[in-house]
């Protein structure tokens, strides 16, 4: 029994043709990836927002949604914060007077950023 190869008998032309639309396809989808990596955060590239960003995913994250305008796991969605309110919450671990919380749980403690760090958190949440 003899296996024939699975390009046997098409014309040249065409196989020219299949290759060429593979390798397109294969650089439609590596741009894809690169652009998508590439993509400008949804601060609208604002270095401090970046920041914040940064600095939101390493000690937020862990109560709150990494998309801040949804509720997390334990804390409320906090997109749109005054700054009044993170300074409050995240450096004394209490509410700014006359502010009725979200949730009637008292789960967050004090967290140890600086007023600068705060700030930048301050800027993602309200980053368009």
């Amino acid at each position: 029994m003899t296996v024939s190869h699975p390009t046997e008998g098409v014309p040249r032309g065409r196989l020219f043709l299949i290759r060429a639309v593979a390798v397109a396809f294969c650089a439609a989808c590596v741009l894809q990836v690169w652009t998508a990596c590439n993509k400008k955060e949804a601060s609208g590239g604002d270095p401090e927002a970046e920041a914040g960003r940064a600095i939101f995913m390493s000690h937020c994250i862990a109560c709150h949604n990494t998309d801040p305008s949804r509720d997390g796991s334990l804390g409320p969605a906090i997109k749109g914060s005054s700054l009044e309110l993170v300074q409050a919450r995240v450096m004394r671990g209490e509410y700014p007077p006359g502010y009725a919380p979200k949730r009637a749980t008292h789960i967050m403690v004090k967290l140890p950023l600086t007023e600068e760090d705060v700030a930048k958190v301050h800027k993602f949440l309200n980053a368009p």
